[in-house]
């Protein structure tokens, strides 16, 4: 792509993670290019294109499930009008191109700053890229405040790089971080959602969390777990969100599959469990239905500020509300509940809760024996099928009738 778009007259370089990543000696997740040629442009050289955007107009080429894409240098500073800029200073609409230098101060910080050209195969670094790499330092570039108003996805970006890279944020770009979080609550929940997902799920989540802790910005993304961690039960609050989160770095380094439901379930658990507990006690609630009324009441808090996703939800519920039965262990019960088709899920929650003793470790050893003494494990699992099919009723010829 690089060369084609090269050998057509145009400036073409690989820029940004990849770049910083393989410098780093890391293997790039995924490859960017910045170009001189305008997005329209980029479409005539490839057909397998598609461009995309509002507020900053990009080109996607597709190569099977692979995507590589082509931004535009960007110009100077967006007009300064209601049409490009919000009261806050957030920038709604950027389609003002320029040239390789203008674009390289857009960048958000110096190690992202980074060009490669395959003219002379050179690194090109405007900003201290090269240096900051060096010390290991994340640095905004131009005035710290000015760019988060512009982007306020910056601050998670900074918490988000500084764990994957682990790298200190440097003093001035960290100092605005304290203030500025609830500038957070203007930008789109779909993007939020996907940030925060780039968070936890990228095999840093502990670290990112701590992060998040530091700069309180955590209070703006899931503000009921912010209060469980300094609520009553902190101390075992923070011992299970601390074990949630290592083990699900630990699947990740291991290339198991994980699921961000079970790692929201773990962060909303304790506003789940302690506004069942007043369920049960106020209200009379059995126990499966003070959960299920509790679930639903914490997932209506957290969509005041980031809704969760309805098929995270669904399992987080599901988990959720397995756990009393695993307290019930006469007759068939077991065998009902482990043939559930959350149970799996359902069985390592109850671990967590059993290691940071809120539930006696007797009972997940119960569970874990039981699953060793049902070698034939897989005759219990679900039957998928939400309602049994049946069979229409076939003539002498084997062809269906009518009904």
């Amino acid at each position: 792509m690089l060369y084609r778009l090269h050998n057509a007259g145009y400036e073409a370089y690989l820029v940004g993670g990849a770049v910083r990543d393989l410098l780093l000696g890391h293997r790039p997740k995924d490859f960017d290019i910045a170009t001189d040629a305008k997005p329209e442009e980029v479409k005539q050289l490839f057909r397998n294109c598609r461009l995309i955007g509002r507020r900053f107009r990009l080109a996607h080429v597709f190569f099977g499930r692979e995507i590589i894409e082509v931004a535009t240098f960007r110009g100077g500073e967006p007009t300064e009008s209601s049409d490009h800029q919000s009261d806050e200073g957030m920038i709604l609409r950027d389609n003002v191109y320029g040239t390789l230098e203008e674009d390289a101060l857009r960048r958000d910080f110096t190690v992202n700053a980074l060009y490669y050209n395959i003219a002379d195969f050179s690194i090109v670094d405007y900003w201290g890229g090269i240096a900051d790499l060096e010390k290991g330092l994340l640095r905004l570039l131009g005035d710290p405040e000015t760019r988060y108003r512009e982007d306020p996805v910056r601050m998670l970006r900074a918490a988000r790089f500084a764990a994957k890279l682990d790298f200190e944020i440097e003093e001035e770009t960290a100092k605005p971080i304290y203030e500025l979080g609830g500038l957070l609550d203007g930008v789109p929940d779909a993007r939020l959602f996907d940030e925060i997902l780039k968070l936890l799920m990228a095999g840093q989540a502990h670290v990112s969390f701590r992060i998040l802790q530091k700069y309180k910005l955590l209070s703006h993304l899931f503000p009921q777990t912010a209060a469980a961690i300094e609520g009553e039960f902190a101390e075992r609050t923070a011992q299970m969100l601390n074990q949630g989160l290592l083990n699900t770095d630990h699947r990740i380094a291991k290339e198991m599959p994980v699921t961000p439901a079970f790692l929201f379930a773990v962060m909303l658990w304790e506003p789940v469990r302690a506004q069942a507990e007043i369920n049960r006690d106020d209200k009379g609630m059995p126990a499966i239905l003070a959960i299920q009324r509790a679930a639903s009441k914490v997932l209506s808090s957290q969509a005041q500020v980031i809704p969760i996703h309805k098929r995270y939800a669904i399992m987080m519920n599901e988990i959720w509300s397995l756990q009393p039965r695993f307290l019930n262990r006469r007759g068939k019960r077991p065998n009902r509940l482990f043939a559930n088709q959350r149970f799996r899920a359902a069985y390592d929650f109850l671990l967590l809760r059993a290691q940071c003793g809120e539930i006696e470790q007797e009972v997940a050893q119960w569970w874990t024996d039981y699953q060793v003494d049902h070698p034939d494990a897989h005759k219990h699992q679900p039957n998928t099928r939400t309602r049994r099919q049946r069979r229409r009723p076939r003539n002498s010829r084997g062809k269906t009738r009518n009904p």
